[in-house]
């Protein structure tokens, strides 16, 4: 590892100095993700010193590292010799992950000093739904006819693998491009040169169709520790691969998503830095007015039992640790239900057993917290606060209140985002936010009604 900040200062004074003989030395053994790091910290106008001082490939694995504001600003100080350069240099998918980021503008330039090869690829990519397979494949993989033998695949690997995202695993072809099989380049080195690659390939794969789900061929990459995974048409005709670079990037934006999702943001696709206050605002300010106005249903619970509240006052102080116990037992449920959810670990049918476990969760963990809190109540509120109003019957309708609130709790957090799954909507919607606000009016619901019968109020 390194000191992020000494080699920042290393690159002012280089650059300063116009040492930039010296200034790429201590560039060139550094990762391109590192490089790309240290371009989030200097200045804008020191950027594209430090981009063209690099090695053609290293230049171009740190623009697909860098964020669009700055591949942007680089594209538009790009001569047209140096647009060139870099796209000759990049991955498909990684060109049209920067035309997806691009406006119009730049988009047009990037497709005029494209070769036709890459904009029928980019294309090609570009038709098919977001967040889909095919939006994140690539279609730079190694293809090899089933008659061939050892010999002659080797020679085409070495022909064209340069170019190509991956030559771990190659595809084997019939000549309408249908997938039946894979191979290994281990399989290959180890083979003789005269076998023929139908007798040594693997019939036994797993593949995804170009409209199924990213998210779902991430996970299917994860299951498996797949290096890659090929993407096949309804025929069954093999037109891309997905790799697991691109495979971590999926799952790393659809958990942002589920987390911006759970705590009531609108999901952003840029980071928290470079989203500006009133995109910042517009994702946040619906879910509030939202959970704002839900949350007078609290108001006019309270208002209804006003008068019970007011022959046994001290019922008031009690209601936020039992609304707070409430969301927080809530979700804690539903943030699990959730995870196991995203991970296919819970299915709908399985319902009736989540239910069942999270009941007896429920009752442990609220006879827990009623013991707790009903010695807190009887030893520290009433006699070291000399708290007369804390009696023994105010103490059992907390403690009464709590087990059923923690109860009720529990079962809201765990159903509704298998059930918002079920009809077809994103269960982290269901998470803490909401669930606490239903959670709340349920709890005063129970406390009062509580407090009715055992104190006759």
């Amino acid at each position: 590892m390194f000191d992020l900040g000494e080699l920042e200062k290393q690159i002012e004074d280089r650059i300063r100095t116009k040492q930039y003989a010296e200034l790429r030395d201590l560039l060139s053994p550094l990762e391109a993700a590192d490089i790309a790091a240290l371009c989030e910290d200097l200045p804008e106008e020191r950027i594209p010193i430090v981009f063209r001082l690099l090695p053609k490939e290293l230049a171009a694995e740190v623009f697909v590292e860098l964020d669009s504001d700055q591949q942007e600003l680089l594209i538009r100080g790009f001569s047209n010799t140096e647009l060139k350069e870099v796209l000759d240099e990049l991955y498909l998918d990684d060109t049209v992950d920067i035309v997806e980021e691009m406006p119009a503008g730049v988009v047009k330039r990037i497709l005029q000093h494209s070769d036709p090869e890459m904009r029928k690829g980019i294309n090609e990519i570009l038709k098919y739904p977001e967040d889909s397979a095919g939006s994140i494949m690539t279609t730079e993989f190694v293809d090899l006819q089933t008659d061939m033998t050892v010999e002659a695949a080797l020679k085409r690997i070495r022909r064209t693998g340069l170019d190509k995202e991956t030559i771990n695993v190659c595809y084997c072809l019939d000549e309408g491009r249908h997938l039946l099989g894979v191979l290994t380049i281990r399989s290959l080195l180890l083979a003789e040169d005269d076998d023929v690659i139908a007798d040594i390939m693997d019939r036994h794969f797993i593949s995804v169709q170009t409209l199924d789900d990213q998210e779902e061929v991430a996970r299917a990459l994860s299951r498996y520790d797949f290096l890659a995974l090929p993407v096949v048409d309804k025929e069954d005709r093999l037109v891309g691969i997905v790799t697991v670079d691109d495979a971590i990037d999926v799952l790393q934006e659809e958990t942002t998503e589920d987390i911006e999702k759970m705590a009531a943001i609108l999901p952003s696709d840029k980071p928290y830095l470079k989203t500006g206050i009133p995109e910042t605002f517009r994702s946040r300010i619906p879910w509030l007015l939202l959970l704002m106005v839900s949350a007078t249903f609290t108001g006019q619970i309270i208002a209804g039992f006003e008068s019970a509240l007011a022959s046994t006052a001290i019922l008031t102080a009690y209601i936020p640790m039992l609304m707070d116990t409430g969301g927080n037992c809530g979700s804690q449920a539903s943030v699990s239900v959730i995870r196991g959810i995203s991970l296919n670990e819970i299915e709908f049918s399985d319902l009736g057993r989540v239910i069942w476990k999270e009941v007896r969760v429920a009752l442990a963990c609220g006879a827990a917290l009623a013991v707790c809190n009903f010695a807190k109540l009887m030893v520290v509120d009433r006699m070291i606060f000399h708290n007369p109003s804390v009696t023994v019957g105010v103490a059992t309708v907390i403690c009464l209140t709590m087990v059923c609130t923690v109860l009720c709790a529990k079962l809201v957090g765990c159903t509704l985002p298998m059930l918002a799954k079920r009809v077809g909507f994103d269960p982290a919607v269901m998470a803490s936010p909401f669930i606490t606000t239903i959670v709340d009016a349920i709890s005063l619901l129970i406390y009062f009604r509580i407090a009715t019968v055992v104190l006759g109020i």
